[in-house]
């Protein structure tokens, strides 16, 4: 599903070139769950980012089903990041203005106004009634009209949860979703987050400094300097 090609990356602060990735090659499959660990520094977050074409890489190739998604523009890779990546990041990145289910349904509503790549017959009726059945299945309906002051740590994270599914992406990734939770309710989003790979076949790439938990997903994969181990 996902193929990527000798990835690099650097920045250029004023002290000079820093290589960040330093040739990434991986092949993930659809439905497949992958936990990414390293220590800080080793290109983790910067790999996912590119991932979900959040950022660009410095030379190499990510083909999400044979397509070269770094071959488009900046407003076509938007619209094919809105449609087919979920994110889930360890700080949820609620609109605190907005209550919880506004939130979720935002991306519908995004790709609703898009001139881009669209979801096909897709209505705002069918987006509030996606929304309201994503936080049945999450266990945080009763939830739904709060803002996200209102709610626990793990309630907001099941908030990024469901905004990240709203479209039924095919990929969803997570970057220490866990990170700022408590151990019993990181253990209960991770748990939640496998669930939904079984039984939607949803791909998962997940980045994680819990190698405890990480072996639960299929394949574990360690960073070391800008490379897989």
């Amino acid at each position: 599903m996902i193929e990527i090609k000798d990835l690099k990356k650097s920045f250029y602060p004023p002290a000079g070139e820093l290589k960040v990735l330093k040739g990434i090659n991986l092949s993930i499959k659809a439905g497949e769950m992958i936990a990414i660990v390293g220590a800080s520094g080793v290109g983790k977050s910067t790999l996912l980012h590119i991932l979900g074409t959040l950022d660009r890489p410095s030379s190499g190739n990510v083909l999400y089903e044979g397509r070269d998604v770094f071959s488009t523009d900046d407003y076509s890779l938007a619209a094919f990041r809105n449609v087919s990546i979920g994110f889930v990041f360890q700080f949820h990145h609620l609109l605190p203005e907005f209550t919880a289910i506004e939130n979720v349904v935002m991306p519908g509503l995004i790709n609703l106004g898009s001139k881009g790549q669209r979801v096909k017959g897709l209505k705002l009726e069918q987006i509030k009634e996606k929304a309201e059945k994503l936080f049945k299945e999450l266990g945080i309906y009763e939830r739904k009209d709060h803002r996200p002051g209102e709610l626990s740590g793990g309630e907001q994270q099941r908030v990024a949860v469901a905004r990240a599914l709203i479209l039924e992406p095919k990929v969803v990734l997570a970057d220490e979703p866990t990170g700022n939770l408590d151990t019993q309710t990181g253990e209960e989003l991770f748990k939640l987050l496998v669930e939904l790979n079984k039984k939607k076949g949803i791909t998962f790439v997940v980045v994680t400094h819990n190698e405890s938990l990480s072996r639960q997903c299929h394949r574990l994969l360690e960073m070391v300097d800008g490379r897989f181990k």
